[in-house]
């Protein structure tokens, strides 16, 4: 039976809007709230960094961000439901370096780094070893020594498996003779109330969640994780000048979304964070939180991202780390 002309037009404008190019999607783009997933709870670094950059991304160019928190899992919550997610630029993943530990750590993830597209990489901190200030350890020769005593001498709480609070201590570990029971938590902010509690002994954070606690006297940092010391915190030796030398480990912060996103939508948000990283009210306020702004776009997010899976995987490989 012959099409009728309403029919024929029907068809017309629906394969019309299939075809319609990568550019004419980004013009139309965004229409809604942008979700972006962060794998840990709200009130840590990579929630609060976040919450910065997407705002200031937002002030510029009126886009609306909503941050999920989707913790647990070291991550794998969080990372498995934005490569899942419809390739649409309306659920973005805001990511530290599990995304790119926890392929090698895990024995199963559901998804593989070629699951998502890189977009933006914001910058990277370093994280602080800090002990409870009752213990008479004042230096990672001092924790060297107390972890002998016995397997469980000392309690390491960590932000969970596969963190980079957890993958930067056995990252120590494999470079000295320390030894620990490690504790996985869900956040800092349940760390800091176990160890001010004397229920753990030592923990590695963000410096920017650190450094309340030790200006504050109420924990004592033995080490920064940088290769140089922090602008923020000079008064923090790094682990290297502790003793340890050669150690250099980050956490960093990336925007990514699920790999087929449209070309046109990934240099549109690759374009709105640029912008908001050059302008010096960001650059500032990040600076405070003791980020060191990187600002890459999508080809060299993507060649650090393989190239940070490919440094963590060897270091797993070496430690004989894995978890079920």
């Amino acid at each position: 039976m012959p099409l009728t002309l309403p029919v024929r037009a029907w068809l017309a404008a629906a394969a019309l809007a299939c075809a319609v190019p990568p550019a004419a999607q980004a013009d139309t783009y965004p229409s809604r709230p942008i979700r972006v997933l962060v794998a840990f709870p709200a009130g840590g670094s990579a929630d609060i960094v976040t919450r910065m950059v997407t705002q200031k991304v937002g002030e510029l160019s009126g886009y609306s961000f909503v941050v999920e928190n989707r913790p647990g899992a070291g991550g794998n919550l969080a990372f498995d439901a934005a490569a899942t997610a419809p390739a649409d630029g309306y659920t973005l993943l805001f990511s530290t370096p599990g995304i790119a530990i926890n392929p090698s750590l895990y024995r199963k993830v559901e998804y593989k780094l070629g699951d998502f597209k890189p977009i933006a990489l914001v910058g990277e901190a370093p994280l602080v070893l800090m002990v409870r200030n009752d213990l008479p350890i004042h230096s990672i020769a001092d924790l060297v020594k107390a972890s002998s005593a016995s397997p469980d001498a000392i309690r390491f709480a960590s932000s969970g498996n596969g963190s980079s609070s957890h993958l930067a201590t056995e990252v120590l570990r494999s470079m000295s003779d320390l030894r620990y029971l490690h504790v996985p938590y869900k956040g800092g902010g349940a760390i800091m109330t176990d160890l001010l509690g004397n229920r753990v002994d030592i923990t590695m954070l963000p410096i920017s969640e650190s450094l309340p606690y030790i200006r504050d006297n109420r924990v004592r940092a033995l080490g920064q994780t940088g290769s140089t010391r922090s602008p923020i915190a000079p008064e923090i030796p790094t682990i290297a000048e502790g003793g340890v030398k050669g150690y250099s480990v980050t956490t960093w912060y990336m925007l990514l979304g699920p790999a087929k996103l449209p070309p046109g939508i990934v240099s549109t948000l690759a374009a709105k964070f640029d912008e908001a990283l050059k302008s010096p009210d960001l650059r500032q306020r990040l600076g405070n939180a003791g980020v060191s702004i990187i600002n890459e776009g999508p080809d060299r997010t993507a060649a650090f991202l393989q190239a940070e899976s490919e440094k963590w995987a060897k270091a797993i490989k070496a430690s004989g780390t894995h978890i079920d």
